[in-house]
């Protein structure tokens, strides 16, 4: 099976081809490139540069975030109309899960964090366990103290992972200094890994519906947020 993937949860864009268990070839861009211009050229340059064309290709997964709300959008628009345009099945998978499995097999605990501004990152905790990801906790929004504390409790060794990285890692040595921590090269999300991962749940017979498939944003828009703050009222009422 020939999948493609994409990602544009955050300021990077990338797009992989994978089939069966062979990377064909992947690009990243992480340079602060508007996703709704660069994704649909990305995507044509690869399939150009490994000769062929979008209609070799079996399936499509698509990153469902969390992350920039505009990218998650963007990305999730072009999945779906490459998969109805196709008629070839699509896939999310999330940005964390992606970036958990960039560290398959690392011994302990994974803890991706993404930039979620004003000292919050999005995250979850992970182990490797008989060669499967294992997700432990829910996706969520959380202060990078709370994450601290909440790591330590669990008394297993940590290994961080993820753009949050940059941000935080002062901090995060200060309160567990003993730490590890993914090389730089891994802490974007790869649409090699989201392929890899999306491909064994299409291969299961597992696919997103295309009307009500959806990015996870776990927290509500700045427009959102600022609708309730001028009126006093949730935007569902």
């Amino acid at each position: 099976m020939r999948v493609l993937s994409i990602d544009s949860a955050t300021e990077a864009a990338t797009c992989a081809v994978i089939e069966d268990e062979r990377l064909l070839g992947e690009i990243t861009f992480n340079y602060k490139k508007q996703h709704s211009i660069i994704l649909m050229t990305i995507i044509d340059n690869l399939l150009k540069n490994i000769n062929t064309d979008i209609n070799t290709i079996d399936g499509f997964v698509i990153s469902k975030g969390p992350g920039s709300f505009t990218g998650l959008r963007i990305g999730m628009a072009t999945v779906k109309g490459l998969s109805q345009g196709s008629n070839k099945p699509f896939i999310s998978i999330s940005s964390l899960d992606a970036l958990a499995y960039n560290m398959a097999y690392t011994p302990g605990i994974i803890c991706p964090i993404l930039d979620a501004l004003r000292g919050n990152v999005y995250t979850a905790l992970y182990q490797f366990e008989e060669n499967n990801l294992n997700r432990l906790t829910d996706y969520k929004i959380i202060s990078l103290e709370e994450l601290l504390v909440f790591v330590k409790e669990q008394n297993k060794s940590i290994t961080f992972i993820g753009d949050g990285i940059k941000l935080f890692k002062e901090q995060i040595l200060k309160y567990l200094p003993e730490a590890s921590f993914a090389p730089s090269h891994l802490n974007l999300v790869r649409s090699s890994a989201l392929g890899e991962l999306g491909l064994k749940r299409l291969l299961q017979g597992e696919n997103d519906n295309l009307y009500d498939s959806a990015p996870i944003y776990i927290r509500k828009s700045q427009a959102e947020r600022e609708y309730e703050k001028r009126t006093g009222k949730s935007i569902d009422e």
